[in-house]
């Protein structure tokens, strides 16, 4: 049984991650959106030290939190200056914004719910090692993830070099 001390922990790590979340995406000023993103990826690696995972928390820290932010500043300061603000939202804007997050959100409870939810039997958990998770996410046999792992790589040296190509304007 789990001691109330990591319960409450738990607990305002969740608060952390939700507040941050939501401060990310409705902040006007961009370099404090990426802030608070930087929070958000932080939390989160809490989340994975909390469940025994501190490969995944360290690797939520040194890959998102440290390499992705840091991408997301840099072409930030390349690209605008760091002080400006976002226009406000027209009303058919945010109607049409709110009309796409309940649709979203709608999609994603369907997709959490038919997939691990109350109508799904869950599939046996016995035997599970990390090396097991990690050889099949990266087998290119039937259910492998090789394919989107090297997908998401090449789209991160096409963000590289955009960047660059940015930089080099200037």
């Amino acid at each position: 049984m789990e001691s109330v001390g990591s319960i409450i922990m738990y607990m305002v790590v969740v608060a952390a991650i939700i507040i941050f979340s939501v401060l990310a995406v409705t902040s006007r000023k961009i370099l404090r959106s990426a802030t608070y993103l930087l929070f958000t990826l932080f939390a989160t690696a809490a989340i994975y030290f909390q469940l025994g995972y501190e490969f995944l928390g360290a690797v939520q820290i040194a890959v998102y939190a440290g390499g992705i932010v840091v991408l997301f500043v840099f072409s930030i300061l390349l690209t605008s200056k760091p002080g400006d603000k976002s226009e406000k939202l027209t009303s058919k804007k945010k109607v049409v914004g709110l009309i796409a997050s309940v649709a979203m959100l709608l999609v994603a409870g369907y997709a959490l719910l038919s997939r691990c939810g109350f109508f799904a039997q869950l599939p046996s958990m016995e035997g599970v090692t990390m090396d097991r998770i990690g050889t099949e996410l990266l087998s290119s046999s039937h259910g492998g993830m090789l394919l989107p792992f090297e997908a998401i790589s090449v789209l991160l040296l096409a963000c590289i070099i955009g960047g660059i190509v940015v930089a080099r304007k200037r």
